[in-house]
């Protein structure tokens, strides 16, 4: 028995790279799969995913797009019975400066958020509503390595402003979402790796082909894919789990409940100097704190 039969997924911008990786990897470990796209080429992936054997949805539409997203999780749980795991893949990039002409920057930020943040709040807000019906779930937002503490250049980059703030946007989907559904059985975690062999990194050298110098550095769909697995078979949540090229691609240990404060970055770098890379044993888990007002007796 494979170790998610008999659960649904859900993965948008399901039609190439990531998308189409994470599908895959679900679909072999047993999932049925509900995928969307704006591109033509989902319905191709779709093929390739009913020759695994399971169940699959295929729609060609907009997760900006409120309408789109109902009927992809309402036609999802009808056929499936219901949907156990979202990964919010679908995302949108193009070169953005803060000195660009202002109708070029109200145009990038609207089509950037309304994908990347938007899309995501939306599905995730339908989705939750599915998995409290079946006990539990997962959800994971792909997010970039540009939230986590650098290891290399180019995070952050100025000529991507518009891009960058919809990542960091989505920490304030993934760490809230872990917390309020903790009691539910529904887990939430970000994905945030590094330079990967994708349509979107491969578009930033167009015209010409990258070089294969930097092709061969790259980390591949389907490594972050096998992460995406090992998550779900690790249960944490309300985690950032980091990929950087170059580095192993693996889970690493669980952060420690201040960890976010100490990788916070900021224009010093003044948490790592002070705290040093993790892990750390010095302080003593912090307590959950109730931002509900004080408990009565």
């Amino acid at each position: 028995m494979a170790y998610l039969d008999g659960k649904t997924a859900i993965v948008t911008g399901a039609a190439q790279g990531l998308g189409e990786a994470f599908a895959t990897r679900l679909a072999q470990e047993g999932a049925n799969l509900a995928i969307i796209d704006l591109k033509p080429a989902v319905h191709d992936v779709g093929v390739a995913l009913r020759k695994l054997g399971h169940g699959v949805l295929v729609r060609q539409g907009d997760v900006a797009n409120r309408g789109d997203c109902e009927a992809l999780v309402r036609d999802a749980a009808a056929q499936f019975g219901g949907v156990d795991i979202l990964v919010n893949n679908a995302g949108k990039w193009t070169r953005s400066l803060v000195t660009d002409p202002w109708e070029k920057a109200v145009a990038d930020f609207d089509e950037i958020m309304d994908t990347n943040v938007k899309g995501a709040l939306m599905m995730g807000r339908l989705c939750v509503a599915e998995m409290l019906k079946r006990g539990g779930g997962d959800i994971v937002n792909i997010s970039t390595y540009y939230v986590l503490p650098a290891r290399s250049e180019g995070t952050n980059s100025p000529s991507t402003d518009c891009y960058n703030a919809s990542k960091w946007a989505m920490n304030g989907f993934t760490g809230p979402w872990a917390l309020a559904l903790a009691d539910k059985n529904i887990r939430v975690n970000g994905i945030a790796m590094g330079a990967t062999d994708t349509a979107m990194l491969r578009g930033l050298f167009k015209p010409n082909d990258p070089p294969a110098e930097a092709v061969n550095s790259w980390m591949r769909p389907e490594q972050i894919a096998n992460l995406m697995i090992d998550l779900f078979k690790d249960g944490r949540s309300g985690e950032n789990i980091g990929a950087w090229a170059g580095y192993p691609v693996e889970l690493g240990p669980r952060q420690r409940a201040d960890s976010l404060l100490r990788w916070r970055p900021d224009f010093t770098g003044e948490p790592l100097r002070i705290y040093g890379p993790p892990p750390w044993d010095d302080v003593p888990p912090m307590r959950n704190v109730s931002f509900a007002g004080p408990v009565k007796r």
